[in-house]
C-alpha cells in the first residue's frame, strides 16, 4: 500500500496499523519520517504538490512493487486566514497539495491497483467538506472537492474492481491541529484550553486520536471488511456533526 502524508500524526499512525497487519508500506511525505518506518517498506521524501514529483513517486513505487492493494491519500496543507486575505498563491498551494495531487496520483496508481485484482483508494477528506468554520476557506473547498472526486472515482474505477471511499475526520490530536491552536485560530486561551473547547463540541466529550482514524482507514482499505462500500464518506468525528449548532 502507498500512503501520502506518512510522517504526520494520522499518516504515521496509519503506517503502523498497516504494518502490524502485515502490509508492505510505501510512505510519502515532504518531511523526513525519522525512526520507526517499517524495515520491509519504502519511504520516499517528496512534495506531492509538484506533478513531476508524483510521476517520480509512482515510478519508484512500481519498481518496489508491481501492484498496489491500497492507496491512502492523506497528505494535506492548511492555511488559516480570512478568505479575503488569502492570496491566489496560497489558494493554489492548498489545491495542488490536497486535490490536484489525488487526481494526478489516481491516474498513475490506477494500473497498479487494477493489477492487484481487488484494491482500494481511501481519500482523506474532512468534516470541513460538509460543515466548516471561519478562516479556513481554501482547506474546506479542497476537502469538499476531494469528496466529490471520491464519488467520481468510485464510479469510473468500479469496473476495474477498485473501491474508492473517503474518511471525514473531525478534530484529531495531530501536529497540524496543535499548530492551528498555536496560531490562534480559535479565540482566546492556551492551546490546552482550546483543545478542551474543541472536545466539548463532540458528543464523546473528547477529540480523536490518530490511531482511531488509522483504524477507520484500514477498515476502508481492507476488502475483507468493506467489500460492499464504495463512493462513500465515513465521518469519524466523535459525533460533532450530529449535534445541532443551536443546542
Amino acid at each position: 500500500m502507498l500512503i501520502t502524508g506518512a510522517a504526520g500524526g494520522i499518516g504515521r499512525a496509519t503506517v503502523k496499523v498497516f504494518a502490524e497487519h502485515g502490509w508492505r508500506v510505501i510512505g510519502v511525505d515532504r518531511n523526513a519520517f525519522g525512526e520507526g518506518f517499517p524495515t520491509d517498506g519504502l519511504f520516499i521524501q517528496s512534495d506531492i504538490s509538484d506533478p513531476a514529483n508524483i510521476e517520480a513517486i509512482f515510478s519508484q513505487a512500481q519498481a518496489f512493487s508491481p501492484v498496489l492493494h491500497a492507496v491512502v491519500n492523506n497528505a494535506g496543507l492548511q492555511f488559516n486566514k480570512p478568505l479575503i486575505e488569502t492570496s491566489g498563491e496560497e489558494w493554489d498551494a492548498v489545491m495542488a497539495s490536497n486535490l490536484r495531487s489525488v487526481f494526478l496520483g489516481a491516474k498513475l496508481a490506477h494500473p497498479l491497483l487494477k493489477a492487484a485484482g481487488n484494491s482500494a483508494i481511501v481519500n482523506m477528506s474532512s468534516v470541513h467538506a460538509i460543515a466548516t468554520s471561519a478562516n479556513i476557506a481554501a482547506y474546506a473547498a479542497s476537502k469538499g472537492g476531494l469528496l466529490a472526486l471520491t464519488r467520481a472515482m468510485a464510479i469510473e474505477f468500479a469496473g476495474d474492481n477498485i473501491r474508492v471511499n473517503a474518511i471525514l475526520p473531525g478534530a484529531v490530536d495531530t501536529p497540524m491541529l496543535r499548530a492551528s491552536m498555536e496560531r490562534g485560530v480559535l479565540d482566546g486561551g492556551s492551546v490546552l484550553s482550546r483543545l478542551e473547547n474543541l472536545a466539548s463540541k463532540t458528543v464523546n466529550g473528547r477529540i480523536g486520536e490518530p490511531e482511531e482514524i488509522a483504524h477507520a482507514i484500514y477498515f476502508l482499505a481492507d476488502s475483507n471488511q468493506s467489500s460492499f462500500m464504495t463512493g462513500q464518506a465515513l465521518v469519524v468525528d466523535g459525533g460533532a456533526t450530529a449535534r445541532l449548532s443551536t443546542e
